[in-house]
């Protein structure tokens, strides 16, 4: 159902290490506001939504999550990649690089592993919409917390753009919203198909 072309929505050309960095932008690959979290809500939730529109958008925007799972693993991979154990275990990487080395594994910053209970699926289309409002300012805060601690235009320039995105999000939940409740608020006039009881 999907044409996958092979590149990033974004490029992540990062030229230094920096592990510290890496431990906290984690967090937007599985962490409770992450684009993994994103991705499973509104990929989820499209199955009950009542509108094309609804549908459409919650698909829409599940996809171009997983290609910010993309560009966020990109990142981590790139900023620890080449970084010797000293700097990893300095920046407090020690314990997940005995997990998983250097690989990418879905964990807040803290080192919480991911889980399915970051994510909503309520079945009620105004609940989840509402919801998906919520998680996108979450995550776009996330992001801006994460850019205070960036210094290296390789890094701020993507996370940048993944801010964007989600604001972008935003305004597209608010229009699908709008549809619903807009749909929700009309008459639905049923007629009965005619039944010849005198048989």
């Amino acid at each position: 159902m999907w044409a996958y072309e092979k590149k990033l929505e974004y490029p992540v050309k990062i030229k230094n290490p920096n592990p510290a960095m890496a431990k906290i932008i984690i967090t937007q690959y599985g962490g409770p506001d992450g684009e993994l979290a994103a991705s499973l809500r509104y990929l989820s939730q499209r199955f009950s939504m009542i509108t094309p529109q609804a549908i459409g958008t919650l698909n829409d925007i599940g996809t171009e999550e997983l290609a910010h799972l993309e560009i966020v693993g990109s990142i981590v991979h790139q900023l620890t990649k080449g970084a010797s154990l000293e700097e990893l275990k300095k920046a407090g990487l020690d314990a997940y690089y005995v997990d998983h080395d250097r690989g990418i594994y879905p964990v807040s910053a803290s080192g919480v592993p991911f889980t399915a209970a970051y994510i909503q699926s309520k079945g009620d289309p105004i609940v989840d919409l509402t919801e998906d409002l919520a998680a996108e300012q979450k995550a776009r805060a996330t992001y801006e917390y994460l850019l205070n601690f960036a210094d290296d235009p390789d890094v701020i320039e993507p996370l940048k753009f993944l801010r964007e995105r989600e604001v972008v999000h935003y305004q597209r939940f608010g229009e699908a919203l709008r549809i619903v409740q807009d749909y929700l608020q009309e008459p639905h006039l049923f007629i009965m198909p005619k039944t010849n009881f005198s048989k």
